[in-house]
């Protein structure tokens, strides 16, 4: 980039995209790269689900948490939390107001946060750190001292959440935020822990007979739309063009189950992970230290 002087003696700096319409399709095209930069590729960024695991209380989120300390030893974590069962009891209130999608979304961030306090207190003794979205460009330096940083994951829309396409719930929840503070940072691997087993062609809770989808690459997830889902549309339609992660871990909450984590791979497949079949191998710390991606 250089500086020009036009014909009324004004400076202007001359880049690819002066005077060029931002909506042009082949300006965007032109903006393809093959890398970005990654700042952290090492990190693992973790979501603890609010109604899956949080809202289940000590029995659940203790030996989880003791997990994460030890993890933390030879890896790079960055825990954040859902919102669950007090997310959806302050929308169906804000429905029932006739509240827009904005202003749920507002409101199920503060929820995820008052996880995020919590985890980051139990936490307290291991280095643990509640941290806000403006501070994740601080995350080397927490890192470095040994901490265990705790953001909540609802993604800062807020007010400003796009309508979605159905109904007024916010679209872009925790598994979304999860996942986009990964990309951002260009982290390593991006860990959801659920009480699900994986994803199913309905809602094992409600259905028994709903089949377990061992593989799918994530294109032809979305293409079968699916009347229910353990994770967001949100998010598979963000891993279907993302730039640096590539891959999203389910893990299920027990730690007792070793067939419980699937890999969402992008563009290969979805797909469970037969690794942790073996016996002992603990879910959350296998996926910390499950080889490199391809």
């Amino acid at each position: 980039m250089s500086l020009i002087r036009d014909e009324t003696g004004r400076l202007h700096i001359e880049t690819p995209l002066m005077a060029e319409s931002l909506m042009d399709k082949a300006l965007l095209d032109s903006t393809e790269t093959k890398t970005v930069f990654r700042a952290l590729p090492d990190l693992n960024v973790i979501k603890l689900g609010g109604q899956s695991i949080i809202d289940r209380g000590r029995q659940v989120v203790l030996p989880l948490l003791d997990e994460i300390v030890a993890a933390r030893a030879n890896h790079q974590l960055l825990v954040m939390t859902g919102g669950g069962t007090r997310s959806r009891h302050v929308y169906a209130i804000a429905l029932d107001l006739g509240m827009p999608t904005g202003v749920l979304a507002q409101l199920g961030a503060s929820i995820s946060e008052q996880n995020a306090l919590m985890i980051s207190m139990l936490l307290t003794p291991h280095g643990g750190i509640k941290i806000g979205h403006d501070d994740l460009v601080k995350l080397p330096a927490y890192l470095a001292l040994g901490s265990i940083p705790v953001m909540h994951a609802m993604p800062p829309y807020g007010l400003w959440e796009e309508p979605p396409a159905r109904g007024r719930i916010p679209p872009h929840r925790t598994d979304s935020g999860v996942f986009l503070t990964a990309e951002v940072m260009g982290a390593r691997r991006c860990i959801l822990v659920k009480d699900e087993r994986g994803l199913f062609t309905a809602d094992p809770k409600k259905d028994p007979k709903a089949d377990f989808i061992p593989e799918i690459e994530v294109n032809d997830l979305l293409a079968l739309d699916l009347a229910d889902l353990a994770i967001e549309r949100a998010m598979l339609q963000a891993l279907a063009h993302a730039r640096s992660v590539r891959e999203v871990f389910i893990i299920n909450s027990s730690l007792s189950s070793h067939s419980s984590t699937q890999v969402i791979w992008l563009p290969v497949r979805i797909r469970t992970c037969g690794a942790l079949r073996n016996a002992g191998v603990r879910p959350l710390t296998f996926c910390c230290c499950a080889g490199d991606r391809v």
